[in-house]
């Protein structure tokens, strides 16, 4: 059972110092058994997914997820009381480089959306692999203003205290796992990726997303350790092992060509949510153009994690013919190469 009780204390006027050190003590106690038994995997064979066309970043966006969260049959009485963690893609960023992270405005929007339902604190976390400064990434990428402004509580899972638990995918080479404390110390887990190409893994979405959550303190920067032990394996096995509950897709504007850092910007003009990872991302990966069935890790979570069969997931909001934008791919990189729709 998860200690309720909440930190007085706001994030405003931060200093570096305390940032980190909320980084290095933050939560504890209690994973909840609704992971194990109440996640998208225990209807695998079909999913629903929900496309809004959203045309800025100054748009209603609390108003958006809010509508997807009901298209999803998000209730009330799901989100009230509960603690709601956002899992943003702070990987790398510049100055108004807008393709690379996850827009603070969609973050925005989220904590609006989920407090609006009820929700008792939502809290924002992430792992960055490639920058071990996270308040840096903060900074340049103005989510900073969003946590001072909204006193909302941020946590660096990189320096967070860890538990250790059994992999319960067995894919890839890792027998156990290293997560956060905080991840056990919520009732929801939201990965909120940008919509992007991946030189590795030909995409990265909302199951990639979750390789940030790994602690760098215990795998290293830049977290090449999970990309080594199979990185195919290692998304699925991650999100076997946490089984995080919704996506939130920031594809308003996304990352063609060789992402996740050196691509291209996209305007694309959507978001995409799901209770379903694998579903999420073989629906974006139709947006982008890109056959899912091509994607290592999508075709391998067919039948495993969830469905990515077009027919097997019903479409609430814009259809994917409509909002289908074709991203750049790069042939000399291999998992870029022959992957087209």
């Amino acid at each position: 059972m998860k200690d309720k009780k909440q930190d007085s204390g706001t994030n405003a006027g931060w200093t570096r110092r305390h940032f980190l050190g909320a980084g290095l003590t933050a939560g504890v106690c209690g994973l909840s058994g609704y992971w194990l038994f109440n996640g998208p995997l225990s209807r695998r064979d079909r999913a629903t997914t929900f496309i809004e066309k959203v045309s800025s970043y100054s748009a209603d966006l609390a108003g958006a997820i809010r509508s997807g969260l009901e298209a999803l049959g998000v209730s009330r009485d799901e989100i009230r009381n509960k603690k709601i963690l956002l899992k943003p893609n702070l990987v790398e960023t510049y100055p108004n480089a807008t393709h690379i992270t996850t827009h603070p405005a969609v973050v925005r929007g989220a904590i609006e959306a989920f407090l609006a339902l009820g929700a008792d604190e939502v809290l924002i976390a992430e792992g960055p692999g490639h920058c071990r400064d996270s308040f840096l990434l903060l900074e340049e990428s103005r989510l900073v203003e969003i946590l001072e402004e909204d006193h909302i509580r941020f946590v660096d899972l990189n320096y967070d205290e860890t538990y250790s638990i059994s992999n319960a995918g067995g894919h890839s080479a890792f027998k156990t796992f290293i997560f956060p404390e905080t991840l056990r110390n919520v009732d929801w887990i939201v990965s909120m990726p940008k919509m992007k190409t991946h030189h590795w893994a030909g995409v990265t979405l909302s199951m990639k997303n979750m390789f940030g959550v790994m602690p760098g303190s215990f795998y290293g920067w830049p977290k090449n350790v999970l990309h080594w032990a199979g990185i195919n394996e290692t998304i699925l096995d991650i999100y076997a092992t946490l089984q995080p509950h919704l996506a939130i897709v920031d594809g308003i504007v996304g990352m063609e060509g060789d992402g996740p850092v050196m691509g291209e910007l996209r305007q694309v003009g959507v978001l995409v949510l799901g209770r379903s990872f694998p579903a999420v991302d073989a629906t974006c990966a139709r947006i982008m153009g890109i056959n899912p069935n091509k994607i290592n890790y999508l075709s391998m979570a067919e039948h495993r994690l969830g469905t990515i069969r077009e027919r097997n997931i019903q479409q609430r909001g814009e259809s994917i013919a409509s909002v289908r934008s074709d991203f750049a791919l790069v042939d000399h990189i291999p998992a870029l190469r022959g992957i087209r729709l």
